[in-house]
């Protein structure tokens, strides 16, 4: 079965390049997420282990006709692993990414340093940044919004499937309208800000399937930052942080509003890959002897 599943792979037009390229690799994820199975067990399996069943050959057969067909391998086998969770996905929500396990990375460390409070994640999607910071936190309640009600079915379900529960509060509505009221200690959010000219930059897989309320925002990418930017302070506590996902290409002229509304440790991160990806950002504290301590990420940091 895998070997048939990378011969398709290699010889499909509608994969990009670089998976064609690594076609038994791409197989062999495909193959161990169907079965729900590391690849090192995989292996195992397919040396010594019993053949597959009806339904598990049925399973990984529906999944490799929607990767031949191009659609990305989270949405084609449902599922996609963020840190600590194994989450739903589907073109309904964002895939999540890397680099944004590097952003809860980040938001965690410094929550770290206040336990407690309120955490808020705007623009859930999945609810792979709300659902990592209540099983990994140490927050009093989550709160998540989104303004699409089929992403908060998406992230409802994958908050379900969480084991223990976690409490997390989803609420419908666009940027910070949903929290209007709040005083939190953190707020995170990994917000559209990709701008419409940019769409044929994309790489298919995710110009043609990933829901483009997720991706696009006006202004040249920057609408959803003026809004976040322009209205978190009165909702964040004393000394509470901001910590945004940002694109590489604006994450300066992101800090540069950051500081014009009057936070202060303004700092961009970089990821692993070395770019400008992280942005943090703090309501100054109404006490002297709370300095703000900035993490160190895996690829550096840097004022703005």
């Amino acid at each position: 079965m895998l070997r048939e599943v990378a011969e398709a792979l290699a010889a499909s037009a509608h994969v990009e390049a670089e998976v064609r390229a690594e076609s038994t690799r791409e197989a062999q994820r495909l193959v161990a997420t169907v079965l729900d199975q590391t690849p090192a067990q995989l292996g195992l399996r397919l040396r010594a282990g019993p053949p597959l069943a009806p339904a598990e050959a049925d399973a990984i057969h529906r999944a490799t006709v929607r990767r031949l067909a191009g659609e990305p391998l989270a949405y084609a086998v449902g599922s996609a692993a963020f840190r600590h969770l194994v989450l739903q996905v589907d073109p309904r929500v964002l895939i999540p990414r890397p680099e944004t396990e590097e952003v809860v990375g980040v938001a965690l460390s410094l929550a770290a340093q206040a336990p407690g409070g309120l955490a808020i994640d705007i623009g859930t999607g999945s609810g792979a940044i709300a659902l990592s910071l209540a099983v990994e936190g140490r927050f009093d309640r989550v709160v998540a919004t989104d303004l699409s009600a089929d992403a908060l079915e998406v992230a409802r379900a994958n908050a379900r499937r969480v084991r223990p529960p976690v409490p997390v509060e989803f609420r419908l509505g666009a940027d910070l309208a949903p929290v209007a009221g709040e005083q939190a200690r953190l707020i995170v959010s990994n917000p559209p800000y990709i701008a419409h000219a940019e769409a044929a930059q994309l790489a298919p897989g995710v110009r043609n399937w990933e829901p483009p309320v997720a991706l696009f925002a006006g202004e040249g990418g920057m609408a959803r930052y003026h809004a976040l930017l322009g209205g978190a302070m009165p909702l964040l506590e004393p000394g509470g942080w901001l910590v945004l996902e940002v694109d590489a290409r604006r994450a300066h002229h992101t800090a540069e509003l950051a500081r014009a509304q009057g936070f202060a440790s303004v700092g961009v991160m970089c990821d692993l890959s070395g770019r400008d990806r992280i942005l943090v950002a703090q309501r100054p504290s109404d006490v002297a002897s709370h300095p703000a301590v900035l993490p160190n990420s895996a690829g550096g940091r840097h004022d703005a």
